[in-house]
């Protein structure tokens, strides 16, 4: 059954979670999404835990940075880029990643269905990088209106989980998208720039894009020349 309410989100304790307990049913993820609340499941053995954190990291559109070594990498690489051609892949890979890093993962087999059904419904993409017939990276997220997120990301080559990265963000900005929610700063979005605005900064953010019509991945760029 559905999530019907979340409770206020100052009420969240100082780790950001708001609530704790049901389901990652789809409709729960689009009011919680829409209300700037993310599910994070701490392991199979603990009860859902949803967060809104304070502060919330972000990528500011117009001050990203990309490392020189890294622009160097990219001008000379031969990967390819796809939108939404192998989202259950991706978000598999990111799973089966991170399951086998020092941290575990968060990404169950209730997640992954949850998150196919919100792709299947328009509200969730992927970014897909390719060597050859090789899926070497990706990324995914969701999407409302004009609010879009990084959930997870995987690399199994060089730099690749950084190309979707860079990818997403570029094709975001040419369609006038000021933030790119990454919930929190990790070393990765650290690097290329990722910065924390206060809780009610997004959450004005997020009632203002989410309204708003929704984004077209088919007009996006599959080229390797971010305008960033």
């Amino acid at each position: 059954m559905p999530i019907l309410k979340f409770p206020p989100i100052e009420s969240a304790d100082e780790q950001g979670i708001v609530a704790i307990g049901g389901d990652l049913h789809v409709e729960s993820l689009k009011l919680a999404y829409k209300k700037g609340i993310f599910p994070w499941p701490i392991s199979e053995d603990y009860p859902l835990a949803w967060f809104s954190p304070n502060p919330r990291a972000v990528f500011d559109l117009n001050n990203i940075h990309i490392p020189k070594k890294l622009k160097k990498f990219i001008n000379n690489c031969s990967y390819k880029i796809t939108y939404n051609t192998a989202f259950e892949r991706v978000i598999r890979k990111a799973r089966d990643i991170h399951q086998n890093s020092i941290h575990g993962t968060w990404i169950t087999e209730e997640v992954i269905a949850a998150y196919i059904q919100l792709f299947r419904e328009g509200h969730a993409y992927s970014v897909e990088v390719w060597e050859d017939k090789e899926l070497i990276g990706g990324l995914y997220g969701v999407c409302f209106g004009k609010f879009i997120n990084g959930e997870s990301m995987f690399h199994i080559k060089d730099n690749a989980s950084k190309i979707a990265l860079l990818s997403i963000l570029s094709n975001i900005k040419r369609a006038d998208i000021k933030y790119f929610d990454t919930q929190m700063i990790t070393n990765v979005t650290g690097s290329l720039g990722a910065i924390e605005i206060e809780r009610p900064d997004f959450l004005d953010y997020v009632a203002n894009t989410t309204a708003e019509k929704e984004i077209n991945f088919q007009n996006f760029s599959l080229h390797l020349d971010f305008d960033l």
